[in-house]
């Protein structure tokens, strides 16, 4: 079942937002935009701080994601071991359609311990695709699989 729904529109060079108010959460990383590897680690650090608990990468270069943000996740725990309720999972979809990366974010990523109701779709893009992705992910979500 779907729940809330967010969309953030992030670009190298511009301030992350603080999205601390929704955590727990899922993200969707679609990326639509060339960025650095250290900016890229930078956005891997802000979720994992931020409260993502299930991480799915789709678009150019996505298969560097899930790495990305399992590092991040092991460095806020000092590469100790890490607690059941703060993991993240953490996967990339180089090979599927985004509507279906929409539909399986809400339908296979939960968390074994969190309930995950909130779901952020962060944009790296030049340009707010906002109600373009909204509507998308609203039609893959009517439609079984």
């Amino acid at each position: 079942m779907s729940g809330a729904v967010e969309y953030f529109r992030i670009m190298e060079g511009e301030p992350l937002p603080d999205i601390d108010i929704y955590r727990p959460f899922r993200a969707i990383i679609v990326i639509d935009a060339p960025y650095s590897t250290l900016w890229q680690d930078q956005v891997s650090d802000w979720l994992a701080a931020s409260g993502c608990l299930f991480m799915l990468a789709w678009g150019k270069d996505c298969t560097t994601w899930d790495d990305s943000v399992d590092y991040a996740n092991l460095r806020q725990f000092s590469y100790g071991e890490i607690p059941e309720e703060h993991f993240i999972f953490t996967t990339w979809h180089a090979n599927q359609a985004l509507d279906e990366v929409f539909w399986e974010a809400e339908n296979i990523g939960s968390h074994p311990v969190i309930a995950l109701e909130r779901t952020l779709i962060l944009h790296i893009g030049a340009r707010n695709r906002r109600e373009e992705f909204l509507a998308r992910r609203q039609i893959a979500l009517n439609q079984s699989r």
